[in-house]
């Protein structure tokens, strides 16, 4: 959890705003970070978690988690955290075997044209099924990375429609907040509406807040890792986008933001 962007977006495990879609994105530099982040501050606010690894494994997270000061483990065990690991739900898939146990989470690999139901079945199952013997703050949806939908033969607009109708159950019906990952190409412009970018456009549509990292601009830094643009999207009478812009720094343990050309590296 960093104390940095806490601030910057204005928000502790003790008090955020609820019924929210961050949107997440990342070119030509790696935003996992920010997943990382935001798994480690709604498991200490103990909302109750469903995380879907599409990329990384369930180890890969643990490994993270614990060096931000959270067990995903006694998490999951609590029933706060559902992980799905998109590696292993895929394998048992595509190479069934008759003692595989599986979620049927990514039963559109099979016919990726049919869309994403099933995966959104599983997150409204995983998030309004009972949650163990402890009270849970509001649910959480996490996705790491929804690009890589793309890859698998899912077309773009089925992965908006998945997307949809997540925050219409998560967001607006329970009161709850998602966190999507999307990678995008190094090209800034893609032919046609499919793609990477295409998907960040739209997705930037339906959420309330977009933090987009990027590499610098100057390129490489020992220093300065690279930055990221914040963009406040909240509709209401009155409100308009508002954007900030900050590089960043990521260590061990945490990350540190700072206003553009205040690093001690530049001054």
């Amino acid at each position: 959890m960093f104390t940095e962007l806490n601030s910057i977006l204005n928000a502790s495990p003790d008090s955020f705003t609820q019924g929210e879609f961050v949107l997440v994105s990342d070119r030509q530099s790696d935003a996992s970070f920010l997943v990382n982040h935001f798994l480690s501050f709604y498991l200490r606010a103990r909302c109750r978690v469903c995380f879907l690894g599409l990329v990384q494994s369930f180890c890969h997270y643990s490994a993270v988690s614990q060096r931000l000061g959270v067990s995903l483990t006694e998490a999951k065990e609590k029933g706060q955290l559902i992980f799905l690991e998109g590696l292993n739900e895929s394998l048992s898939i595509l190479v069934p075997r008759d003692n595989d146990f599986t979620s049927r989470a990514m039963s559109f690999l099979r016919d990726p044209g049919v869309g994403l139901r099933s995966l959104y079945e599983f997150v409204r199952s995983s998030l309004t099924g009972s949650g163990g013997a402890e009270e849970w703050g509001p649910p959480v949806l996490l996705v790491d990375d929804l690009s890589v939908l793309l890859s698998l033969g899912v077309r773009t607009g089925a992965v908006l429609d998945f997307s949809h109708y997540c925050r219409a159950t998560v967001c607006s019906q329970l009161q709850g907040n998602m966190v999507m990952l999307v990678r995008c190409n190094g090209d800034e412009e893609e032919d046609g509406d499919e793609g990477s970018e295409w998907l960040r456009k739209g997705l930037s549509l339906q959420c309330s807040l977009a933090l987009h990292v990027q590499g610098l601009p100057t390129g490489y830094c020992k220093d300065i890792h690279g930055q990221v643009e914040v963009c406040w999207r909240r509709r209401g009478e009155g409100q308009l986008a508002q954007n900030k812009l900050f590089q960043y720094k990521v260590h061990d343990k945490g990350a540190s933001f700072f206003a553009r050309g205040t690093s001690s590296a530049v001054l």
